[in-house]
């Protein structure tokens, strides 16, 4: 029993990978040249009947040969996988990417960018979020009519522009005298509290607000309001246009559209924020049906035990899975340590 079982997963694996490396249905014949003769084409025929009745393979149209299916490319990834970890040349070239002197924003668009040039693939990286942001200095320079420049510095390194719109023009000196006081008493505060502070601060004092006490709450209410910003960002769409031939063109544009809107990924990748290490969805597993021809390899990335967010690959369940999971795991670890403040 034993040794059919094993037979069993021979086969499966060497179906599964010489699919992933030619995208053609799999014979009996090609098995046994793989397996040099083990076992012969009779029986793995059976073997694969067997396969087959369990859920694990199908055969596509008319074809002779057999795919593997969800539920086989799962068996092969949590049992029969052989990892290849990544070549010299791929790790050298994240680290060259993925620096400390980068800004978290710039660091989030190179994780997308590498992942996606070194896998072929959709890369995607959830921006940390926002009311994680504390304000390290704050400058404010007036435009022209009503408009303010308003630079900040946020966490260690981080600096935002901003333009917003006052009640009415303000000075540079009155603009440079609110920037002094928000970061004589508001440095290494979370942005979105600071406008909230100031507010119980004036309730609190029972004295009539002076000049510039109205400048730094008209300024700090403005500034430090929350932002429209990307919640995640993708790299690599195009890479996955050879799935119209799997899934229909129809179908690829309603996954372009997912990566345009980008709100499912998003709580599927907010689900991967407490898991530890690499989590993988193949296909109907992500729960999402526009998901339903494609794998998703993803891996948390933070700041000691802080997880600021989650960095993905998506492609199609016929990816070479040694070579993904290993490429998101070094890139997650990267970035992770590019992020960690200096000290």
């Amino acid at each position: 029993m034993r040794r059919r079982r094993n037979r069993a997963e021979e086969v499966l694996k060497a179906l599964v990978e010489r699919y992933i490396a030619d995208g053609e249905p799999v014979g009996s014949k090609t098995i046994a040249d793989v397996m040099a003769g083990s076992a012969s084409p009779a029986t793995i025929r059976n073997v694969m009947a067997e396969l087959e009745g369990r859920g694990l393979i199908h055969s596509p149209h008319t074809s002779a040969g057999r795919v593997p299916t969800a539920l086989g490319y799962r068996l092969f990834v949590d049992t029969l996988l052989t990892m290849a970890p990544p070549e010299d040349a791929k790790v050298d070239k994240v680290r060259r990417r993925l620096v400390p002197d980068k800004t978290p924003q710039e660091l989030i668009e190179s994780a997308s960018e590498i992942l996606s040039d070194l896998t072929a693939m959709a890369g995607i990286v959830m921006v940390p979020k926002q009311d994680r942001a504390s304000l390290r200095q704050v400058e404010f320079l007036p435009l022209e009519g009503n408009r303010v420049l308003v630079i900040l510095v946020i966490n260690d390194r981080e600096v935002q522009n901003r333009i917003i719109t006052t009640e009415r023009r303000y000075s540079e000196s009155e603009l440079q005298q609110a920037a002094n006081y928000l970061n004589r008493h508001y440095m290494g505060t979370e942005l979105v509290a600071i406008r909230d502070r100031i507010v119980a601060a004036m309730k609190d004092d029972k004295t009539r607000m002076d000049s510039l006490m109205q400048t730094v709450i008209e300024v700090a209410s403005h500034s430090f309001g929350p932002q429209e910003q990307p919640e995640c960002v993708v790299s690599g769409q195009s890479n996955l246009l050879g799935m119209a031939d799997q899934g229909g063109v129809d179908r690829l544009k309603v996954l372009f559209e997912a990566f345009q809107h980008k709100r499912d990924l998003l709580h599927l990748m907010d689900s991967c924020v407490s898991a530890q290490g690499v989590q993988i969805f193949i296909g109907q597993e992500s729960g999402y049906k526009v998901l339903d021809n494609c794998s998703m390899v993803s891996s948390p990335y933070g700041v000691g035990d802080q997880v600021l967010g989650v960095l993905a690959v998506i492609g199609p369940t016929r990816m070479p899975y040694q070579q993904v999971i290993p490429m998101v795991d070094l890139t997650a670890k990267i970035l992770s340590a590019a992020l960690k403040p200096s000290r």
